[in-house]
């Protein structure tokens, strides 16, 4: 079996910059056979000018010449039914070629196709509802469900996906691609929690979905309770900006005010060396199927406090310490306040499950996965099972 691999274009400030090595990695650590399939940057800027998570035209231009250079090997016989084409977004324009080839070409010659879920409209936050595309976008994914395997990230988009009518066979990877070695390595060493900065960090986009009045309401009430004790900050890759004008607005004028610090432009090492220093990564989002941010801030030996909310009781693994009500105000507090005193017990734990991702995912691909497939609509059942201790 060879992976030719579809990865997403890179973004120093997204984790994309990371995301080929992460996999690499294992490939490399199991001795797979595996080929990259690269596409072209439409430029060199790496940045987000159009839309939210990646660049609208930077995310089509890549897709498209990447498809072109997939089509390429796939008419030279390259590729045959014994490989696999690893999709990391399920959303690649011109991935609609794929079906047109393989069902003109002999069985010999058609690979297995497997492609990750990151959202999609079964996500009722995701950016997609925001910019109306629902209506084309989920006759995309209907195309998509004829010819691909679906690799979820979690149970709850397992079940969105399921009660949404998706009929392909979907599997919980439980996690994202992470590699533990790596975020480690863009530090000198670890800090020892008590050399670290009184400080909370919110990683999130600052975006509607990701619930940043929440935040804000939190800093409000937490100076009130407890004076100037902490510095509560923002990261952000890029310029600091939203799709909520008056988020953005509020964080400026709490700014103004020394109660929030917004640390912008950030590469990812500068990124690292701020958690590194911090006692506590915050999280308040409506949407998010796991998140980087957690195994990143776990895997630099920060605590880490998010709601008990869609997939975070299984990254967390019902963790109650670590996961508040949502959305309350008061225990979000009371478990911040705790969590700032000293390193929680279970520090590295998720940082360790994510870092097997990939391997499960190969595991899937090389037919010993199977238990991690979700065939029934029974999916309620595995929500409640630990998956590690």
């Amino acid at each position: 079996m060879t992976i030719y691999y579809m990865g997403i274009e890179k973004y120093e400030s997204r984790y994309s910059a990371q995301l080929t090595e992460w996999n690499t990695r294992v490939f490399d650590r199991r001795k797979i056979d595996y080929k990259i399939v690269a596409g072209e940057a439409i430029d060199d800027s790496e940045q987000i000018v159009t839309g939210q998570v990646l660049d609208a035209h930077g995310r089509s231009y890549y897709s498209l010449t990447q498809m072109a250079n997939l089509v390429k090997l796939m008419r030279a016989g390259k590729i045959t039914s014994k490989d696999v084409i690893y999709f990391e977004d399920m959303f690649t324009p011109g991935i609609e070629s794929l079906p047109y080839i393989i069902n003109q070409i002999p069985e010999n010659l058609r690979p297995r196709v497997f492609v990750r879920c990151l959202a999609q409209t079964i996500d009722p936050d995701d950016f997609v509802h925001t910019w109306n595309m629902q209506p084309w976008m989920s006759k995309y994914e209907n195309m998509v469900n004829d010819f691909a395997t679906i690799l979820a990230s979690n149970e709850e988009m397992v079940a969105n996906a399921k009660v949404a009518g998706w009929t392909a066979p979907i599997y919980n990877v439980s996690g994202l691609a992470f590699n533990i070695d790596e975020v480690q390595s863009r530090v000198d060493r670890i800090m020892p929690f008590n050399d670290r900065r009184m400080r909370v960090v919110f990683a999130s986009r600052w975006d509607r979905e990701k619930n940043p009045h929440f935040y804000m309401d939190l800093i409000e009430e937490y100076n009130r309770q407890y004076p100037r004790t902490v510095e509560f900050c923002i990261c952000s890759g890029s310029v600091l900006r939203s799709n909520d004008e008056s988020a953005l607005k509020r964080a400026r004028d709490l700014e103004d005010k020394e109660v929030l610090t917004i640390y912008e432009n950030l590469s990812k090492n500068k990124y690292y060396d701020i958690l590194n220093y911090s006692r506590v990564l915050i999280n308040t989002a409506m949407q998010d199927w796991t998140s980087n941010t957690v195994s990143e801030a776990d895997a630099l030996g920060c605590n880490v406090l998010f709601p008990a909310y869609r997939s975070f009781p299984e990254i967390f693994s019902n963790d109650h310490e670590r996961l508040y009500v949502p959305w309350s105000q008061e225990d979000a507090i009371n478990k911040l306040h705790i969590l700032l005193k000293k390193p929680h017990k279970n520090i590295g734990k998720i940082s360790k499950w994510t870092d097997g991702t990939i391997d499960r995912i190969l595991d899937i691909m090389s037919g010993n996965g199977e238990q991690y497939r979700r065939k029934s609509n029974d999916y309620r059942k595995y929500t409640i099972e630990t998956k590690y201790t």
